[in-house]
């Protein structure tokens, strides 16, 4: 091949249009209207052929066209307004500022293996990467020192299409960074930041790019570079492809060369935030930097890296979750471990959740929580559920206890907002309302909102959604070859009137895409009836090695043919941002159904919520807090099934009944100016009710003050000082887990309050009044602990049927002084407690470690319970 010299051309723009590259490369363009009209300007053709991407369309727009906007004085004008406006917003005072304050948090580093921030940019796949995006996103409306860190894959995720008999194909399409939203980092001489790895197979390097998301930046790393091998080139071409053996080296370069990445670029961060287990590497070179540059143990600098971690976890389905073989973790990490001083076993036992069980793979969302001290599920049941999945990790631990919060997830509303609600919103809610979406009382003003005003632009919407899918559905037809005289039907695809269902996610079996279909004769007779029509547009993508998936794709594409409602249910071909902004803004009714408790959280429905739409979901992930009766529908009301076949004919049922009996009637019910009064009120219950509490900044909000100031605050404090307290938590821990064999509860008394001797308390059960106290004494036999280092506790609650607590509280127990009877190695702690409720109860003495700088008593993962042996 010849030598091959690169140089990069750059747009010539005319002095007065200068600002337009400032403007195009912010991703603030993306979530501000003003400049999405402005390049709309543009050229509106230009602009929908360049996929929506400013920097493409001033690389491509006609120098001619570029000389006339440059005369134009209404153009400059409202060029001027916004790049004042995108400069004003970078260097004012946010709400970080304003309310938090605080020196601790430094900077946040928010790893995650894909971004959803638009379209332009396919980094992203789903769910995840789109709440990532929004993340960043509200991170700059809040102005918090955060920075993302992913990686910049050179072909993105797939790009589906669907063949003639309905099966999803894949095609990966190269992108050119060049003319997209992203820039090369460069240091303080020019150069190109380039880091590198020690991989098995040699030196891998990359380089370093990063985005503006108005006050933030997410840092991106590409492999794709002519120093490295081809093998090593691959490392970033594609998001979630590949065998388990590209997985582990996407996450190595995800970790450790995004931290790297980020020290390269001068960024060291208090906190980092693993968004899912992806980036879990990251704690291992956390721990090297520490060991490395403090003289710190393994066990030490463990202990120091734990306390600036944060870990959401995201999937409750297996197949989500990475896990490795033994041999490919030596194979990739076994370097680490003479640099770490440990051994490949117990790097091997962070992975696992049993670490003496050789036979179990290591899994990256065990590795994740040991390197955390603060972690967190997507919504209360996913909180639920993590606690239940992980509780393994934290043996003799009562499930309410494992240390696994929540915060339940939420959208970024400027970005999901249509035009014409966002006009709406700003005249009835004022146009501050995006300052502050999580004020409850701004949004109880939608009911001041005339119904006529609501419905008419809502009706605006489904008309741009039905004309999107017109134009979608005929060029999917022309790509597969179809006749031109089959093409007129998709120019009378959905009726603008008709009571519009959307379903749109990714294609795995627990979400259950084909549910609707169960029952083909009744659903055709709710889609076929000419006098309350009503329509379904579905999209979404199955993961290329998902065949359970698309096949579910492919029987929808069948049943339309095959019952000719072909004008009545519309498949959208690689579902994307894009389509997903048409669909949340112009259904009636969204549509989710998955097997509870398989959906962590969702967040379409929020989207369409604050579009109008109403929700109709099983009770799993987030509606189980969204759901109102005056506002949206459930399908069942949470109930379990062991058989599957049974819960599918169940719900698929109670679907249609919603339908028949409630949705669809009140959907057609019209006042005398043909409104529907009562489904637009329910539209504003919903709203009112959502969007409120489910936007991302009620979530980030909650993420500062659960995880990221106390996680600041941790790290602060255990590496202040040479890691001072770190190696002294370390030493501590070491020496309460070799006493602890010697601790036991020797004798627990129970008595009513006020009483003598034959007032004691039996094992067995006694009947007493709410408002009798008992005072209970145990004698704990300490070993060689202090009793300082020790929490004894009444663990106290209702008994289930199973004779164990539930809901189960705590009262730490007070220690007394030595008498001349008492042993010096045992003492008696007391406490006394009321009777404050009715039913049947019990009580068990426990004993937890206790110092200042646990993050929560089960780090040390040691408990001893009265009547067992310490061990």
């Amino acid at each position: 091949m010849p030598n091959m010299r690169s140089f990069v051309v750059l747009p010539a723009l005319p002095e007065p249009l200068k600002d337009l590259e400032f403007l195009a490369r912010n991703m603030f363009w993306c979530w501000n209207l003003e400049l999405v009209r402005l390049f709309k300007r543009i050229d509106s053709a230009l602009w929908r052929g360049c996929g929506y991407n400013p920097v493409k369309l001033l690389s491509s727009v006609a120098q001619d066209r570029l000389n006339e906007l440059a005369r134009n004085d209404s153009f400059l004008c409202e060029l001027k307004r916004c790049t004042e406006k995108l400069k004003s917003y970078i260097s004012s005072t946010g709400w970080f500022q304003k309310k938090i304050g605080t020196e601790d948090v430094e900077n946040i580093a928010y790893f995650s293996a894909e971004f959803g921030l638009h379209e332009c940019l396919p980094i992203y796949s789903g769910g995840l990467g789109i709440l990532a995006g929004d993340h960043l996103k509200t991170a700059s409306d809040l102005a918090v020192p955060m920075v993302g860190v992913g990686l910049l894959y050179q072909k993105g995720y797939f790009r589906q299409y669907l063949n003639i008999d309905g099966w999803q194909q894949e095609a990966y399409v190269a992108s050119d960074f060049y003319n997209m939203p992203v820039e090369l980092a460069r240091d303080k001489d020019g150069n190109e930041v380039v880091i590198s790895i020690e991989y098995p197979d040699g030196l891998v390097r990359a380089r370093v790019w990063f985005i503006n998301i108005g006050r933030v930046k997410l840092y991106l790393l590409d492999a794709n570079i002519d120093e490295n091998s081809p093998q090593a080139r691959i490392i970033t071409s594609s998001l979630y492809s590949g065998d388990n053996e590209m997985r582990i080296r996407q996450e190595i370069m995800l970790g450790i060369g995004g931290l790297r990445a980020l020290r390269a670029v001068g960024i060291n961060p208090t906190v980092c935030h693993m968004n899912e287990g992806h980036a879990a590497f990251l704690g291992l070179e956390r721990i090297r930097e520490l060991m490395t540059e403090g003289n710190m143990t393994f066990h030490e600098a463990l202990e120091a890296t734990k306390g600036g971690n944060v870990f959401t976890v995201h999937t409750p389905v297996k197949a989500g979750n990475d896990e490795f073989p033994q041999d490919l973790v030596e194979k990739y990490l076994g370097s680490l471990c003479s640099v770490l001083r440990i051994s490949k076993e117990q790097l091997l036992a962070l992975g696992r959740v049993n670490p003496e069980n050789n036979q179990e793979l290591f899994k990256m969302p065990v590795l994740a929580i040991r390197l955390s001290s603060y972690r967190n599920g997507v919504s209360k049941l996913h909180g639920e559920v993590s606690r239940q999945i992980w509780s393994p990790l934290w043996p003799e631990v009562p499930i309410d206890e494992i240390p696994i919060d929540s915060v339940t997830n939420g959208v970024h509303i400027k970005s999901w907002l249509s035009e014409e609600m966002n006009v709406l919103f700003e005249r009835y809610l004022g146009p501050g309302w995006p300052e502050e979406p999580a004020n409850s009382p701004v949004w109880n003003d939608i009911d001041s909102v005339p119904d006529e005003e609501l419905w008419r632009p809502h009706q605006r919407s489904k008309v741009g959604l039905i004309a999107f899918t017109r134009s979608r559905l005929k060029a999917q037809m022309q790509r597969r070859g179809t006749y031109h005289t089959e093409l007129n039907w998709a120019e009378e695809v959905l009726d603008p009137e008709a009571l519009t269902i959307g379903f749109a996610r990714r294609f795995a079996s627990y979400k259950r895409g084909t549910l609707l279909l169960r029952d083909p004769q009744r659903l055709i007779k709710i889609l076929s009836n000419t006098e309350r029509p009503v329509q379904i547009v579905f999209a979404g993508k199955a993961h290329p090695r998902d065949a359970e998936g698309k096949e579910l794709i492919r029987q929808i594409i069948h049943f339309a043919s095959q019952y000719n409602v072909r004008r009545r249910i519309a498949f959208l071909e690689d579902y994307d941002m894009n389509v997903a902004r048409y669909m949340v803004r112009g259904v009636d009714v969204w549509l989710n159904n998955p097997r509870r408790p398989m959906e962590a959280s969702g967040t379409s429905g929020m989207k369409a919520a604050l579009n109008g739409a109403l929700n109709l979901s099983t009770l799993d992930g987030w509606w189980c807090e969204g759901y109102k009766p005056e506002g949206g529908w459930i399908i069942g009301a949470g109930e379990s099934y062991d058989d599957l076949n049974y819960q599918d004919a169940v719900e698929s049922q109670a679907i249609y009944n919603l339908l028949e009996n409630e949705i669809i009637p009140l959907y057609y019910t019209r006042s005398a100016d043909q409104l529907p009064r009562a489904w637009i009120a329910r539209m504003k219950n919903s709203m009112k009710w959502i969007t409120p509490r489910f936007n991302t900044f009620r979530m980030f909000k909650e993420y500062m003050e659960k995880f990221y100031i106390p996680a600041a605050i941790r790290w602060n404090h255990l590496t202040k000082d040479n890691s001072a307290r770190a190696k002294a938590l370390s030493a501590w821990n070491a020496q309460i887990k070799n006493s602890w064999n010697g601790l036991n509860i020797l004798d627990v008394d129970v008595r009513l309050h006020g009483r003598n001797g034959d007032g004691q308390l039996q094992a067995n059960r006694q009947e007493l009044k709410v408002g009798a106290s008992l005072d209970v004494k145990a004698l704990i036999k300490l070993g060689k602990i202090q009793p300082e280092d020790i929490a004894v506790q009444l663990y106290k609650g209702p008994l289930n049927s199973w004779g164990g607590i539930s809901q189960g509280r705590t009262v730490t127990m007070k220690c007394e002084e030595t008498s001349s009877q008492t042993p010096d190695n045992q003492r008696w702690f007391t406490a006394t407690v009321k009777c404050r409720h009715s039913g049947q109860m019990g009580l068990a003495v426990r004993i937890v470690p206790k110092h200042q700088d646990l993050p929560n008593p089960w780090e040390p993962g040691l408990v001893l319970w009265e009547n067992q042996v310490s061990k």
